[in-house]
């Protein structure tokens, strides 16, 4: 569901994902449609128990975790939230006004410039200071004994990050949320979860309006030969390799046809699992007003401080 604003195109989209089956729904509180959500799942007919609800913890929010995982919970109008994650390890600072900063970054720099420039290394806390996101991991797993919530996860959260976090935390992330597609399998990442017991969600399965799976010919070839679309090739493949998939479309035979997967043999898996590996082709597809690709830091943190092995236009580093 993952935009700022949108809300009632989100509303729509989540009644008519419902109605067609899907039970997993994804939010944010800074996506800014949890009302929305909410409302659609309350109107849905579906009884809560069915619906398996996920929401984030915003940036602003890491030093007043209990106050908004109460907001969170108000907004969507429901009683319990199933898995409430961190968004991200970064904490923003409490006195800058989220909204204004990513709108402003979004009409001048996204439009303009290619590599735009999302720079917002005074507005972020780096790594040692505090709430790190230690101290907020700390601070949701309390939300547990509330009984509002079922499970606490992570979200953009590397090997690195999970290194330090894992060791000083009582209990373990449920769930990573990574961006995850052929040009970026992790394959280290999802071996490193397994042995620790976190399950995987793949965020941006299909890549972005310019991903290049709707034109490489290996991925066209896999569809034509059983039928399908290149989504569903996508998404089975990521459901195959043991990840949860969470794509998202406003169009009802798009939500259709996403709904409806196949299984893979072996010989399409090798290939999609090989794709990463033509030229320019292993990279990050994630395009927001947050990553700076002129310095190559999202929400103020460098990718080495993230753990994430790319170079500054988001591309894997040999």
């Amino acid at each position: 569901m993952g935009y700022p604003g949108g809300g009632e195109d989100c509303e729509n989209m989540a009644k008519t994902a419902i109605k067609l089956g899907y039970r997993h729904i994804d939010t944010a509180a800074g996506y800014g449609n949890e009302e929305h959500v909410g409302k659609a799942i309350r109107e849905s007919g579906v009884p809560r128990s069915e619906i398996f609800l996920v929401t984030k913890l915003n940036n602003k929010d890491h030093g007043r975790v209990a106050e908004a995982f109460q907001e969170s919970l108000d907004r969507l109008g429901c009683e319990y939230i199933d898995l409430y994650l961190m968004h991200w390890p970064q904490a923003q600072k409490p006195d800058v006004r989220q909204d204004v900063w990513i709108l402003r970054a979004r009409s001048t720099t996204q439009a303009t410039d290619p590599r735009h420039d999302g720079s917002c290394e005074d507005k972020i806390l780096q790594p040692d200071q505090s709430p790190t996101y230690v101290e907020t991991w700390q601070a949701m797993e309390k939300l547990l004994d509330t009984g509002k919530v079922k499970a606490i996860g992570v979200s953009n959260f590397s090997i690195k990050t999970l290194e330090v976090l894992l060791p000083q935390a009582k209990v373990v992330p449920a769930v990573n949320q990574v961006q995850l597609h052929p040009c970026l399998p992790s394959v280290d990442l999802l071996a490193y979860c397994a042995q620790k017991g976190i399950h995987v969600t793949a965020y941006t399965p299909l890549g972005r309006k310019d991903s290049p799976f709707f034109s490489d010919d290996t991925i066209k070839s896999i569809s034509e030969k059983h039928g399908i679309t290149i989504a569903q090739v996508l998404l089975s493949w990521g459901v195959q390799r043991g990840t949860s998939v969470i794509p998202k479309s406003v169009q009802e035979e798009r939500l259709r046809s996403n709904f409806t997967l196949i299984k893979l043999d072996e010989e399409d898996m090798e290939a999609i699992d090989n794709l990463h590996k033509k030229p320019g082709l292993h990279r990050q597809l994630l395009v927001s007003p947050i990553i700076d690709t002129v310095n190559g830091t999202v929400w103020g943190w460098t990718h080495e401080q993230l753990g994430w092995n790319l170079d500054n236009a988001g591309y894997w580093k040999q």
